[in-house]
C-alpha cells in the first residue's frame, strides 16, 4: 500500500511521519501530482495560518488536484479546515470538499483561544471512529472550528459544539492532531489505513 503525505509548506508533518513509523505504514512526503493521484491513500495535514496555506495550494495547483481525488483522503487540523467552503481566518476561500466554513470562536468567558490540549470528542460515526468509546480524548490546538452539519462524524463542545471530523465520500477530516492523540488517534490513523 502507497501512502502520500501532502506536502505543502504547511507546518510540521515530522508527528504523522512518526505516527505512520510507529503503525509500520511506508509513506512518501510530496507536493508531485503523479504520486499523490498513485497513491492508496493520502493524508493532508497542516498548522498554520488558512489564506497563506491556501496560496501555496493555488500556486502548486493543489487546491484543484485535491478535491478531485477518488482515493481516502484525511485531512487533519488546518488541513481540515481548508478542506471546508471558506474560513473566517483571513478571509480565505478554501476548496469547498465541506459544505460547511470555519469560524474563530467568539471571546468567552472562561474559554482561552486557541483551544489547546486534550478534550473529548462524541457523537461519533463513520469508520474512521470505529472501535472508540463515546467520549474518548484527543489533542487540539486551534482558534477556528467548522460548524456542527450533515457532513460531522465527530463533535467536540468548546465554546460551541463544533465539528471535531467530517466525512462526504473519500474525504475524511479530523480537527484535531490524530498523529499526537495516543491510542485514540492511532486507531483512528490504523482504520483510516484500512478503508
Amino acid at each position: 500500500m502507497k501512502t502520500v503525505i501532502i506536502k505543502y509548506n504547511a507546518g510540521n508533518v515530522q508527528s504523522v511521519m512518526f505516527a505512520l513509523d510507529r503503525l509500520g505504514a511506508p509513506y512518501l512526503l510530496t507536493d508531485d501530482e503523479a504520486e499523490i493521484r498513485s497513491a492508496d491513500k493520502v493524508i493532508f495535514p497542516g498548522v498554520g495560518e488558512a489564506s497563506t496555506a491556501m496560496a501555496y495550494l493555488r500556486q502548486r495547483g493543489l487546491d484543484q488536484l485535491i478535491p478531485s481525488l477518488k482515493q481516502p483522503v484525511l485531512g487533519t487540523c488546518v488541513g481540515m479546515q481548508l478542506m471546508c467552503r471558506y474560513s473566517e481566518e483571513n478571509n480565505t476561500t478554501c476548496m469547498g470538499i465541506f459544505d460547511i466554513d470555519v469560524r474563530r470562536f467568539p471571546a468567552e468567558p472562561g474559554f482561552k483561544v486557541p483551544h489547546t490540549g486534550w478534550n473529548n470528542i462524541h457523537s461519533m460515526r463513520g469508520p474512521l471512529t470505529n472501535g472508540l468509546a463515546d467520549n474518548a480524548y484527543v489533542y487540539f490546538v486551534h482558534s477556528y472550528a467548522a460548524d456542527v452539519c450533515a457532513e460531522t462524524t465527530a463533535v467536540c463542545d468548546y465554546v460551541r459544539p463544533f465539528s471535531a471530523m467530517l466525512h462526504r465520500d473519500n474525504f475524511y477530516a479530523a480537527q484535531f492532531h490524530a498523529e499526537i492523540s495516543g491510542d485514540v488517534g492511532q486507531r483512528i490513523l490504523e482504520n483510516f489505513l484500512r478503508l
